[in-house]
């Protein structure tokens, strides 16, 4: 009995009974690390079984030199065969290839097999799969206790299964001798490369009067790695070394507990792309795998790697991260299983969404007294998560004695506000800041930096003014940082106008930075911008303004009125962490967080198992209809986009020709895809629906929808502006 048809070039069928052995194999080996290595492994030995049918059978026959999929059901009797030992874990062999169901869809196989025939047949070729039908329950004591426990370990071994059935079916048409799955780290090996790597880089840079400070607060977190596993909390000042100390922290912790890797997400690509560099300098490029929607990886190793995460240090986007923790689909779920017996740093951590927090924290602590996983939290703006139901008995360990004190040492800025009457106009704003040698301007909408970056350019003609949002494409904002960064270690003239992209983690020093008002952590993490090396004779400048013709945004409104109850004249600072919890535990309890009505609904249907509901809302009539609510899914991202690639960045000639593969596949698109990333826009659904926009896209493959093209111009400076599109234009 066959599993798969023929491998591409040695032209050899695959045996049923040597793929589900090798698929349980792989996926026990994977879920040893949690605990549930027999139930992992009982999955993966009868998820095909419903291959054994003469239908299905007779189907691969009739559809192998085809390419297409056998239109007959097999998942179906594996569940049925398994379900009495392996409960609700059973939903991850009728998911393998569609998706984890609801516990809904499980209960009629509860009755046991229907097609006995077939079953018979499968005992044939794998006679040992005949003992799953009685005996123990094979779930983990621990997870049948608490169902939500239960909801992340299904998917755990959810993801080991599909993770395992994948390498195998790709080791077989790929003519290899068996799965390719990476030798554990020498973790050791990786801190002593990390340490001699961190002390050449140290010495190559410029001298700065707080290295004193990074190298102590270096010193003191890393030495605490010995500490057991869980959850802990880094409060780091920006500009302190925060990513090399939680780099640092994170394989030292590794290396004592026998952890296998260290993955590092942050909230933004630009963040990402950053950290993963100073990593992939640190520790090599076969160590670290950056993972994200912008990647462009060249190396084949590493493009399968990305897939599951099989690295041992990875860095990604925490949408990428929960996106996959709460999603249903093999694809997303593959590299799960990669964050047990793991460290999982989250960086900038106050910038995760609040509707979410629940959810996200509850599988976070699940994961640490669980999954053998410690959470490191990494900001310098650090909530006050303790102070929420779902954390308040969880120990959270902290990695630094006296913040208040490191934050003292390490301030370098002066807050000046312009929030009261009278308030400023965006005109004026442009005014004072062109007349700055050196500025950043940080504002809250994409409209808002196109019309201040105008009145800017207007009064700072022939000089060097930049723009940055995310209308803009990853090649064409990369480039623009570059040269900013250049300009700026040269001592030239620049000013740049930016959305709130550039305000966490990406490394420039301005001498003073502008913040349109936002919520106290976001006013933080700007500063963070201004005189972050220490190096000016007086403190950065930090100049929080409220221009009346450009009002806060409806999303942020709730964090300013709470901001403007703890700072401003004659208040607190932003960079006071005492402040700083008191305004987290007030913007909570304001916002009512732990009964909010979005978490409230994923969490109900977690601890139901009803995975499409978490993922993709629940239905909005469970009597009739498919349709879902998705206001009440999990999506790190609220807004839908529609993705643009855009080729009138540059290399349009090269954007042109990977569309070309695209179109008229003779192959794989995947490499073609991935290159295309960096020149692609993601432009809000709301804004694309705009007949006028809509007007300039097409779909990149005629009746699909998932990837446009741009057919309209490209600004070289502010990217895609849909809000100049039919004016008339003067050159």
């Amino acid at each position: 009995m066959w599993a798969h048809s023929a491998s591409r070039w040695a032209g050899r069928w695959h045996l049923l009974a040597d793929h589900v052995r090798s698929t349980a194999s792989l996926a026990r080996g994977f879920a040893d690390s949690f605990g549930a290595g027999a139930l992992a492994g009982a999955l993966g030995l009868v998820h095909d079984a419903g291959k054994a049918s003469c239908a299905w059978q007779e189907g691969l026959e009739r559809v192998a030199d085809s390419g297409r999929r056998v239109a007959v059901p097999h998942k179906e009797l594996g569940a049925a065969l398994v379900v009495k030992r392996a409960g609700a874990a059973a939903l991850g062999v009728l998911g393998h290839h569609g998706g984890l169901p609801g516990l809904g869809e499980l209960r009629q196989w509860m009755r046991g097999p229907g097609d006995l025939e077939s079953l018979e047949r499968f005992f044939g070729e794998v006679p040992e799969a005949r003992g799953l039908m009685d005996g123990e329950v094979l779930l983990p004591d621990a997870w049948v206790g608490d169902a939500r426990v239960l909801e992340v370990g299904v998917r755990m071994v959810f993801s080991a299964l599909v993770d395992a059935d994948h390498l195998d079916t790709a080791a077989h048409f790929d003519d290899l001798d068996g799965p390719r799955v990476r030798s554990a780290a020498d973790m050791d090996g990786l801190v002593r490369r990390f340490e001699r790597c961190r002390s050449e880089l140290l010495e190559e840079r410029s001298w700065s009067p707080i290295d004193e400070v990074r190298a102590g607060l270096y010193e003191s977190v890393v030495a605490r790695a010995g500490l057991r596993p869980g959850v802990y909390r880094l409060p780091a000042p920006t500009g302190s070394g925060k990513t090399l100390t939680a780099g640092g922290f994170a394989l030292r912790h590794a290396a004592e507990h026998g952890l296998a890797r260290v993955i590092v997400a942050v909230p933004f690509t630009t963040i990402t792309e950053q950290n993963a560099e100073v990593y992939r300098k640190l520790l090599g490029e076969d160590v670290v795998l950056e993972h994200h929607s912008n990647t462009e990886i060249d190396q084949r190793r590493m493009r399968l790697a990305a897939e599951n995460w099989d690295a041992p240090f990875v860095v990604t986007t925490t949408v990428q991260l929960f996106d996959s923790l709460f999603g249903r689909m093999p694809a997303r779920s593959r590299k799960l299983h990669r964050l047990a017996n793991a460290v999982v740093v989250l960086d900038e951590v106050q910038a995760l969404p609040v509707s979410l927090l629940v959810p996200i924290l509850d599988v976070l602590r699940i994961l640490s007294e669980h999954f053998r996983t410690t959470v490191l939290l990494a900001s310098a703006t650090q909530p006050s998560f303790e102070s929420l139901a779902v954390w308040q008995s969880l120990p959270v360990q902290e990695l630094v004695d006296e913040p208040v004190e490191l934050f003292r040492r390490l301030r370098r800025v002066e807050y000046e506000w312009r929030v009261e009457d009278p308030r400023p106009t965006l005109e004026e704003v442009a005014q004072d800041v062109a007349a700055e040698r050196q500025a950043l301007v940080v504002v809250n909408t994409v409209g808002h930096a196109r019309r201040l970056y105008r009145a800017v350019a207007m009064h700072s003609p022939g000089r060097w003014v930049f723009h940055l949002s995310t209308r803009m494409c990853p090649r064409h904002r990369q480039a623009v940082l570059a040269q900013v960064q250049q300009l700026l270690g040269a001592g030239e003239s620049v000013w740049v106008v930016s959305t709130q992209l550039i305000e966490a983690g990406v490394d420039v020093d301005f001498p003073v930075v502008f913040r349109a008002l936002a919520p106290a952590e976001s006013l933080q993490q700007a500063a963070g911008r201004a005189n972050r090396e220490g190096l000016r004779p007086e403190p950065g400048r930090v100049v929080v303004f409220d221009a009346v013709d450009a009002p806060v945004p409806m999303f942020y409104r709730a964090g300013v009125a709470k901001t403007l109850g703890f700072f401003g004249p004659g208040r607190a600072q932003p960079d006071d962490p005492d402040a700083l919890a008191a305004y987290y535990r007030s913007l909570y309890r304001g916002l009512n967080v732990d009964r909010a009505g979005r978490g409230v609904a994923i969490q109900e249907n977690r601890a139901r198992l009803d995975f499409p509901a978490v993922a993709d809302g629940p239905l909005v009539d469970p009597g009739a209809g498919v349709a879902r609510d998705r206001r009440l899914a999990f999506r790190m991202i609220d807004e839908d986009a529609v993705a643009v690639v855009v080729a009138g960045y540059t290399d349009r000639v090269k954007v042109e020709g990977l569309l070309e593969q695209v179109r008229n596949p003779e192959g794989p698109v995947g490499d073609a895809l991935r290159k295309l990333r960096g020149y692609t826009v993601s432009i809000p659904r709301a804004v694309a629906a705009d007949p006028a926009v809509r007007a300039l896209c097409r779909p990149v493959v005629a009746g699909r929808e998932d990837l446009w093209e741009w057919c309209g111009d490209y600004d070289l400076q502010v990217g895609v502006d849909e809000g100049e599109i039919g004016k008339e234009t003067v050159w």
